[in-house]
């Protein structure tokens, strides 16, 4: 019998005694399962439940612990915390376990009864109103169709594939059902098919107008491809449905603060608080408004405020400690360890601490204590991910045999012959955004953000491939002929239009589009392309200590973090082959050491006169929606250059991953 199958038939045997109500027993059995298997989650959660049984609570929550550091999102680990604090009269901690539980999966009707429970016993008026929406979530919740519970629960764990064929199964039965249609684009979203969700989410929000629900998640939908305009006029409808909801408020001043109208963000957050004072995201968000528009010290007072508040809201102490240029007091410092010792503290509260006591230890000099903590924040972080890197090498060797030197010679001529796009593409944390500011500096060149709209091409050629395992991009362009070649070019610049001024260039700043570069070429022949570059070090560590919420999986590690610069490097050099001159290398430190000569050198690549602004570009007023933000209105600065040496004592296995790639820099 194999390893595997032993497991399972000792989870089954352990589960037969549980049902017959024989703790002990079961206890016994779980541990012998764990002395060869001491990560397997299924005996740990059992584990925990035989333990709790049995009345020993602190040995159950020591259980759940290690179970959570293995699979930080294990739904029914919060609920079986939730129980266990009851158990022990401790409501408060309990409470807040079960809506954990809830949050990250809304199938776990034990854990909405729990709650409604509690907060009946308790009778607080001031509780009256998350009494009405559990009771109201759970009424829902009992109404769904059972194979819609089944869907939402296994995409709660993360099994997509099964999630969408059960799903897919409900739907040809019932075409129209709203929560099916918002389930099936939620998996889409999470498999990063935006399109397939749009048009779901756009179809549900037409059959049935009054769901607000399948709204806000269009709405959503709409935001990650950026297309604020359209989400805030559904933000408008909700706030029209009802002026005084909370949450309608907050959706619509997130959309108004998305397309660029600061004040109105502002204003609403501030509405908001006055229905539900002191409300720590909102706090939060309202802080992060402030951030981007440079009111440094008025974001401080408002997550300050939204940690007064709930002490465990790691997001605020997260924004601190992302705002650069500040420091942590040591009752703050003390206040984050405190939290981190807390069980009933969500995942991603609990990440978004690691991170901030990462940068709060760095900026006093304990490096080997900030890089624990960094660590940590990327371990939970990789737990969550299903990122390989052997998948991203594969597929950037599949870019660089379909883009031959007779493939592109073949093509060359191809797409529409506009020229207003200038790419700035490279990896995170390499002074993209430097070179960003520079350029939006410039009176003919408008800054934008970082664009989806090539990586949205990307997928769209590979889509619906996702779960069958293969892809038909970029083997797919060759099957491609001029005209349609065109016409996405063409889609590009009409779709990019709206994050435009009136100037005649304007910056796309996705640093992933280095991996669509041939794509670029076929589409956009006549765009200009300049590859920010930084010290490997310097760059993978700086990314490796920035917690990058989605999109840059690869930085959770620093083998992957490594492993994916070494390969940025071969694939930039096989740009660099077949289409000699294309790309622009700019160097980081090239740019700190002699930026008069570095901008000389950019605008002479883009075709632009020289002007002062562009040395003065921390001058230039506009929002900046970067972790970069705050350095970008300073003026070029020595001291970030070589921050990786400080922690170079643990980043052995960074330098491995790095290879050979480190001798060669600067790469000219």
């Amino acid at each position: 019998m194999s390893e595997t199958s032993l497991v399972e038939a000792g989870l089954h045997d352990a589960k037969q005694l549980m049902q017959a109500g024989k703790f002990v027993e079961a206890e016994n059995h779980l541990l012998t399962l764990l002395v060869n298997a001491p990560k397997q989650g299924d005996a740990l959660y059992m584990m925990a439940v035989c333990l709790r049984y049995q009345k020993k609570y602190p040995e159950a929550l020591e259980i759940l612990r290690k179970l959570r550091l293995l699979v930080p999102d294990h739904s029914r680990a919060y609920q079986e915390i939730g129980h266990v604090y009851r158990a022990m009269n401790q409501v408060d901690a309990a409470l807040n376990a079960y809506s954990q539980a809830t949050l990250i999966n809304p199938a776990l009707e034990a854990s909405f009864r729990s709650q409604i429970d509690i907060l009946r016993i308790i009778g607080r008026s001031d509780l009256a109103a998350r009494l009405a929406d559990l009771e109201r979530q759970l009424k829902e919740l009992q109404a769904m169709p059972p194979p819609l519970v089944a869907v939402t629960d296994l995409i709660s764990q993360g099994k997509l594939v099964k999630a969408e064929k059960l799903c897919k199964a409900f739907m040809q039965k019932n075409p129209r059902h709203i929560e099916g249609m918002r389930l099936l684009a939620d998996i889409g979203v999470r498999l990063g098919v935006l399109e397939d969700a749009e048009f779901l989410l756009e179809s549900a929000v037409e059959f049935s107008p009054q769901s607000t629900k399948a709204r806000m998640d269009y709405i959503q939908v709409l935001r990650k491809q950026q297309k604020y305009n359209e989400a805030l006029s559904h933000a408008k409808i909700l706030i029209q449905q009802d002026p005084k909801n909370p949450q309608f408020q907050s959706v619509f001043a997130v959309e108004s603060m998305q397309s660029g109208d600061y004040d109105t963000a502002l204003a609403t957050f501030d509405s908001i608080l006055e229905i539900l004072p002191e409300e720590p995201v909102t706090l939060t968000s309202r802080g992060n408004a402030l951030k981007t528009q440079g009111n440094k010290e008025q974001a401080i007072d408002s997550y300050r405020r939204a940690i007064k508040k709930y002490p465990a809201h790691g997001e605020a102490y997260y924004s601190l400690a992302n705002l650069k240029l500040f420091s942590f007091t040591d009752k703050e410092i003390e206040a984050m360890e405190s939290q981190e010792h807390n069980p009933g503290i969500s995942y991603m509260a609990r990440i978004y601490l690691d991170f901030a006591l990462g940068k709060a230890y760095e900026d006093r000099g304990d490096y080997n204590k900030a890089f624990s903590y960094y660590e940590s924040g990327n371990s939970f972080k990789r737990s969550q991910s299903r990122y390989k890197s052997e998948d991203i090498t594969a597929e950037f060797h599949a870019q660089m045999d379909v883009f031959s030197e007779s493939f592109v010679e073949a093509n060359r001529g191809s797409g529409t012959k506009a020229a207003d796009p200038i790419f700035i593409v490279g990896l995170p944390r390499s002074g993209s955004t430097l070179l960003e500011q520079i350029l939006a500096s410039h009176s003919q060149v408008d800054g934008t953000m970082e664009l989806p709209n090539i990586l949205s091409l990307a997928q769209k050629l590979r889509r619906g491939e996702v779960l069958s395992g293969t892809s038909h991009y970029p083997s797919v362009l060759k099957t491609m002929d001029s005209d349609t070649l065109e016409g996405f070019g063409e889609t590009y610049i009409n779709d990019t239009r709206v994050h435009r001024g009136k100037a005649p260039f304007f910056i796309d700043k996705m640093p992933n589009n280095f991996r669509h570069i041939g794509l670029i070429s076929l589409i956009l022949p006549n765009a200009k392309i300049i590859d920010a570059r930084r010290h490997p070090m310097g760059c993978c560590f700086s990314a490796f200590k920035q917690l990058f919420h989605e999109g840059q999986e690869f930085s959770y590690g620093l083998d992957e973090v490594g492993t994916y610069y070494k390969d940025y490097v071969e694939l930039m050099d096989h740009w660099d082959k077949v289409l000699p001159g294309k790309v622009l290398r700019v160097q980081y430190e090239d740019v700190v050491a002699d930026l008069d000569t570095q901008v000389r050198r950019i605008l002479d690549y883009c075709g632009l006169d020289f002007e002062d602004s562009c040395i003065s570009f921390h001058e230039t007023e506009r929002s900046v929606r970067t972790p970069s933000s705050e350095q970008v209105r300073q003026p070029i600065y020595q001291s970030g250059v070589d921050q990786w040496k400080n922690f170079e004592a643990n980043l052995e296995p960074l330098k491995k991953a790095l290879g050979p790639v480190l001798k060669r820099y600067p790469i000219q």
